[in-house]
């Protein structure tokens, strides 16, 4: 006799509903990780794995941990530390795990949307995590006849779709139906997933067929791994074995890993989110078999050839601008230099009704170091500038901290166009470079010089020019068509739009305060 659980971790707090108006760095969806170790502590090996991804997403933690006979969910909000404790990772023994970090892209961030999903069905149960974001949705929920708020995200709709399946074949063993569902369900997926699943004596990795975002393979004494990126593997003592192809499914189990091909070979068209190899992954990652971090220097070298200056020290912005601050230095020959401190332990900010408050906020995060930047001419290196707000308030410190001359490189191009594929940029008006050109940028930045990475050059940067990327946030060319009426809460009541959410101008915050972009596409008569 099999039974089910799912509850929720012994700490809980408060669901984010929103993000701060002042972050102004794009936000990731979710990591995913998945073990299959029979005799080992793999509960206690996922908690490892999702620290390790938890760069990924802040909202919520959650894993379902099988021992052959009951598959347990156990989710949370906030960090991976707040949702799991020594007594919840000492009871949740067994064979194999999932494990989900999530930052919310479809559906609101409150528990109930916390992952893994579970689904139980007569013979089979199951549960799953995804990273990525559906295009699809409405479309899909509409052909299944549900209603709004009968599922809040598409991860939940792929579930419930999945156990639709089932239903259909309870005569058949459960592995059997299992494969048939995702046989059935998978190509009506449109958009990004990389999926990870449990039922109770499996582990199942999916990834779509543009490969938008990673999953990775990983060899573990006496066990299979798979995550959303390689230091994940690192942490727990597995090593890598390889990418998951676009469009792959890879089912393990006790006898071993063996691949499905679900996919139309048309369908197949691999498109890595290039936002990967610029901001997302950590550094110490592999992607496309490409070193994140030697990727992010041959930016700044990259950078430093096309955009060359007259300065005395190079900065990045911590942390993921430094890496091409170090490359901009190496190729220029300007020394490279600390110029800001970041506080670790700030998380996301409050949405700040003023600007003095915005400001407050900001230097929560980020502090000058007065003695290294009085009276110098510095470069400040960053990753991309989505927003301008933090941009904007950094170089205004810099000012204040004595900097001689601020000029400001990009190891990207403008980021001109929202992202649908599991990345949360917000709506096409609040970007910064949908509104104004490069000049009216460093305009708005005040800074005496700006230049962003062209596009050829930071494909030849990630070392992989060749292997398929998705850039439509820089040039609106998206590999699958979205629909015009796609938001956040789609699924939800009231959610649907008759406008698309992403054409729509840009809006006030919901503190009521004026988005700073708003204020800069004023400045130059663009509303």
């Amino acid at each position: 006799m099999s039974s089910s659980l799912e509850v929720p971790a012994p700490t809980g707090l408060d669901p984010f509903e929103h993000p701060s108006a002042d972050d102004d760095t794009p936000r990731e969806a979710c990591g995913v990780f998945g073990i299959y170790a029979p005799g080992q502590p793999v509960a206690h090996l996922t908690y490892l794995g999702l620290y390790a991804l938890q760069h990924r997403g802040q909202e919520s933690a959650g894993m379902a941990v099988s021992d052959g006979e009951t598959l347990t969910v156990v989710k949370d909000m906030g960090l991976v530390s707040n949702a799991f404790d020594d007594r919840t990772l000492a009871a949740l023994t067994g064979d194999l795990a999932i494990g989900q970090t999530r930052y919310s892209t479809t559906g609101s961030s409150t528990w109930r949307n916390a992952q893994p999903v579970y689904r139980g069905v007569d013979h089979v149960e199951f549960a799953l995590g995804h990273n990525g974001n559906l295009i699809n949705t409405e479309e899909l929920a509409a052909a299944a006849g549900m209603l709004p708020g009968t599922v809040t995200t598409d991860s939940d709709l792929v579930a419930e779709l999945l156990a639709a399946e089932l239903l259909e074949t309870p005569d058949l063993d459960p592995d059997e139906a299992f494969d048939a569902a995702l046989t059935a369900v998978l190509p009506t997926l449109k958009g990004a997933f990389s999926l990870v699943i449990a039922d109770r004596d499996r582990i199942i990795g999916v990834r779509d067929p543009n490969g938008f975002r990673p999953l990775c393979l990983g060899r573990l004494d006496g066990g299979w791994v798979l995550a959303s990126e390689t230091p994940a593997l690192d942490v727990i003592g597995a090593h890598l074995v390889r990418e998951l192809e676009p469009g792959e499914v890879i089912v393990i189990d006790g006898s071993g890993h063996r691949s499905l091909h679900p996919f139309a070979p048309d369908a197949v068209d691999p498109n890595l989110c290039l936002f990967e190899f610029v901001y997302f992954a950590r550094p110490d990652a592999l992607l496309y078999g490409q070193s994140v971090h030697h990727a992010r220097v041959r930016m700044g070298e990259a950078l430093a050839e096309q955009a060359p200056v007259e300065a005395d020290m190079v900065m990045g912005v911590p942390e993921s601008g430094m890496p091409a601050a170090e490359g901009f230095s190496r190729a220029s020959g300007i020394p490279y230099g600390q110029g800001l401190v970041k506080n670790r332990y700030i998380g996301r900010t409050f949405i700040a009704p003023t600007q003095a408050l915005r400001a407050a906020a900001v230097r929560m995060k980020l502090n000058p170091l007065r003695d290294s930047i009085d009276g110098q001419r510095v470069v400040v290196v960053d990753d991309s500038i989505v927003r301008g707000t933090t941009t904007r308030a950094m170089v205004r410190m810099l000012r204040d901290a004595g900097a001689e001359e601020v000029h400001m490189r990009v190891s990207s191009p403008p980021y001109r166009w929202p992202c649908f594929y599991g990345m949360d940029t917000g709506i096409r008006g609040e970007l910064l470079a949908a509104n104004l050109t490069v000049d009216e940028i460093r305009e708005y930045l005040d800074v005496d010089s700006l230049s962003y990475l062209t596009l050829d050059r930071l494909l030849d940067s990630t070392g992989a020019a060749g292997a398929g990327f998705c850039s439509a946030c820089i040039t609106g060319d998206y590999p699958v068509e979205i629909p015009v009426n796609l938001s956040k809460q789609l699924l939800e009541p009231g959610g649907r739009l008759d406008q698309p959410e992403w054409a729509m101008p840009t809006p006030a915050t919901d503190a009521g305060s004026t988005l700073p972009t708003e204020e800069a596409a004023r400045l130059f008569g663009r509303n």
